[in-house]
């Protein structure tokens, strides 16, 4: 590695890290590939000369950074970012740098784990692992049904993993009924893309955070939650006004230049003032709007109900705040709208998503750069689940319902057309509600924990423990669904498989193997392939060898798709062309040649409806399920707590450095106001009681938070406690973000 660059390149607080990084990089090393040998499932690393560094993408979140791994010893000993990499420009957050090191942890998943008479998990082989996995699952299925056994897929792993399992689950096992924990994050963009574009298409790339003359977040806290991205934002030399829609003042919040700081769950009601006062003002792009979107009418008359003068009491924000938001907005020569959490977790989060995309259609900021109804994508492959799970979407996002969707995959997979079911599945709280009807009696969980994550904690774990045979399949033996688990199926990590990932701007992007699992753990992918073989469905799968050899079935899949990648040549070339982001057919590389470095949609403003006009959607707004009263004179409000801390904490409690940039305990934030009501000091202890649970956590005195709100953070077991069970009706998502609650001094 040529060191000046590389010091050149560091940034400024990563620039210690040099001497390290120096050691580690030499002229020459060996790269790993997979090939048949080890335990007869294809794990045998031969090696390859190559230079001393190979690339990959990060498996933290969805920004899909470009890292490079440096080799010793065919092995990788240390990260740095990509330079090259168009998403991240050589930058890394601190899980990006630490993305090896949670790797080496004494709790990992080593050995298969099969649970005794005497109730304790016991070490056993993979072959009585295979044995047991196919003969309960399939005892259950004799006695009660097919549909009795269920899958809960994940965003965490490759997209050619996500393809493998749904396939085998839904089209060798015969289970009806599966789903993932993208449910938890991204159902409602989903939902409100298929709705309003006619496919499930976030439209922008990150070049658009520096194109933009006014950006506008709504529930997103980018600075924390996708700090890569806030990167993007800062280097923006248009001095965008920067306007946040936030009940907390986050740090998002206190960089930008107009934070409307509204009541909780009024974020609808305002977009719609905000709409409305873009038509009053005469800021409307009529001649976009007359070509490319219908609705516009019912729109105009359904936010006439919402003027500033009525809105502005229900949302605690005053008139002219409400008014210059939406001037800005209007003016803007070319205004992005992003958001993530705080609209998807919502129980109206998909008509909140749509207002935020009705704003960026009738102001023509679509297609453009710099403009953009934006979705923030959390999990590092969620969008690889949105297209290849094959869950409650057939895979490559076409339809159970549709008779022509289930012949063309019956087609390219090589099966008979009637092992695809006919419609979608359950999503996954009624896969839980089932587990409670007696429905589901056996469930399969890959690489997620919902005896964490899933609201209402307390419920979630008594149904997981009410089944009958419960599999886990992790990377780690500590999380809290493994302790519950009948079986365990112990996994490879990020690092020490390979596969793509999609990020949020549709870019897909190659992750290797560079190190190998520890124990017997194996790959997902060599996992599936193994089920396939012991459940007798082998011949099923017998092109489905490697990942990439998967990763041309699913271009197969893709033909004639929103989402077609007919075009890209391989690995080979998504490495060389540091990701390429989808569409890119067989014909934009018959008359382009190569991908270029970023491409957004709608350039043309035709949209995937069968008219090709965009939609343009409102609705009733609704109220909030459990407000504060008398006895819970508090609302609870949840998310991303630092910038170190990611989902159950998963993997990164296992970086010591990660965890020296956190808080070990749960925390509260409250309000001053509120502090000295319940006459408690900064760091004492408080209860947190909702009508599910109480917790104690530390009390953290912020003026961030406004009086009568608290926050904690969503990464701490504690916190889902507390957490009411309720959703979106459209999206099924659950809303994380508001439960009333009492606070006491301990």
């Amino acid at each position: 590695m040529n060191q000046t660059r590389l010091a050149k390149d560091l940034p400024a607080i990563a620039r210690p890290l040099l001497p390290i990084l120096q050691r580690i990089s030499g002229s020459m090393t060996r790269e790993l590939v997979l090939e048949p040998g080890r335990h007869g499932l294809g794990l045998s690393p031969r090696t390859l000369e190559c230079d001393a560094t190979t690339t990959s993408v990060c498996g933290f979140c969805a920004t899909g950074c470009g890292l490079q791994l440096h080799l010793r010893n065919h092995s990788a000993v240390g990260v740095t970012p990509n330079v090259d990499y168009p998403v991240n420009l050589g930058m890394a957050c601190p899980k990006g740098w630490e993305s090896l090191r949670v790797l080496e942890s004494d709790d990992r998943a080593t050995e298969p784990l099969l649970r005794d008479a005497n109730g304790k998990l016991c070490s056993v082989t993979w072959h009585t692992a295979l044995i047991t996995f196919c003969e309960r699952l399939k005892k259950i299925q004799h006695r009660y049904g097919k549909a009795s056994v269920a899958f809960l897929s994940t965003g965490q792993i490759a997209s050619e993993e996500m393809a493998f399992l749904g396939a085998l689950a839904k089209f060798g096992m015969g289970m009806q009924h599966g789903d993932g924990n993208t449910r938890q994050c991204m159902a409602t963009a989903v939902t409100a893309y298929k709705e309003s574009f006619g496919f499930d298409a976030p439209p922008y790339t990150y070049s658009d955070f520096e194109a933009s003359d006014c950006m506008v977040f709504v529930g997103a806290n980018p600075c924390i939650g996708h700090p890569i991205m806030w990167e993007r934002v800062l280097r923006n030399r248009n001095q965008p006004e920067i306007i946040v829609l936030d009940p907390r003042r986050t740090e998002t919040a206190m960089a930008s230049s107009q934070h409307l700081q509204l009541k909780p769950k009024t974020d609808l009601a305002l977009l719609y003032a905000i709409t409305h006062e873009i038509i009053q003002q005469g800021l409307v792009d009529y001649p976009f709007v007359q070509a490319h979107a219908s609705g516009f009418e019912e729109l105009r008359d359904h936010v006439a109900r919402f003027p500033a003068t009525y809105v502005s009491a229900q949302c605690g924000l005053d008139v002219p705040t409400i008014q210059r938001a939406a001037r800005t907005i209007g003016t803007a020569k070319a205004c992005s709208l992003w958001w993530t959490m705080g609209v998807n977790q919502s129980y109206e989060g998909v008509r909140t998503a749509q207002a935020i995309i009705n704003i960026a259609l009738i102001t023509g900021n679509i297609g453009r750069p710099g403009t953009g109804a934006n979705s923030i994508t959390g999990q590092c492959n969620a969008m690889g689940s949105r297209l290849w799970s094959n869950t409650t979407n057939l895979i490559g996002h076409h339809q159970f319902e549709v008779e022509a969707d289930r012949a063309k995959v019956a087609e390219v997979l090589g099966i008979p057309v009637a092992a695809i079911p006919t419609s979608g599945s359950w999503t996954y709280e009624r896969i839980l509600e089932g587990i409670e009807r007696d429905e589901i009696k056996g469930l399969w969980l890959i690489a997620t924990n919902p005896a964490h994550s899933w609201i209402g904690q307390t419920e979630c774990q008594r149904l997981l423990s009410k089944l009958e045979f419960l599999v886990v399949q992790d990377m780690y033996a500590s999380t809290e669904t493994v302790r519950l688990a009948d079986l365990v199926l112990p996994a490879a990590g990020w690092g020490e498989k390979e596969g793509t990932f999609i990020n949020s701007e549709r870019r897909y992007g190659l992750h290797k193997r560079v190190r190998n699992a520890p124990g017997e753990a194996l790959a997902d992918f060599q996992i599936f392939r193994a089920i396939a073989k012991y459940w007798g469905v082998e011949d099923m799968f017998s092109q489905w060898t490697t990942p990439e050899a998967v990763f041309k079935i699913m271009q197969h899949l893709s033909a004639g798709q929103a989402c077609d990648i007919t075009g890209i040549h391989g690995y080979e070339q998504i490495e060389r062309c540091n990701g390429i982001q989808w569409p890119w057919t067989r014909l934009d590389d018959e008359q382009l040649g190569a991908p270029e470095k970023e491409r957004r949609l709608f350039s043309d403003g035709h949209f995937f409806t069968t008219d090709g006009r965009a939609r343009l959607i409102v609705a009733d707004v609704t109220a909030m399920p459990e407000p504060p009263c008398d006895e819970f004179p508090w609302l609870l409000l949840t998310g991303r707590g630092s910038v170190s801390q990611w989902h159950t904490q998963t993997r990164t409690s296992k970086s010591p450095m990660l965890r020296k940039l956190y808080p070990q305990n749960c925390y509260a934030e409250l309000n001053p106001r509120d502090a000295r009501e319940l006459g408690i000091e900064n760091g004492e202890g408080l209860r947190v009681s909702s009508r599910r649970g109480s917790i104690q956590v530390r009390a953290q005195i912020t003026p961030s938070v406004r009086s009568r709100q608290v926050f904690i953070p969503m990464h701490y077991p504690e916190t889902n406690q507390l957490t009411l069970p309720h959703f979106d009706p459209y999206s099924r998502q659950p809303s994380y973000k508001n439960c009333a609650v009492r606070l006491e001094r301990i």
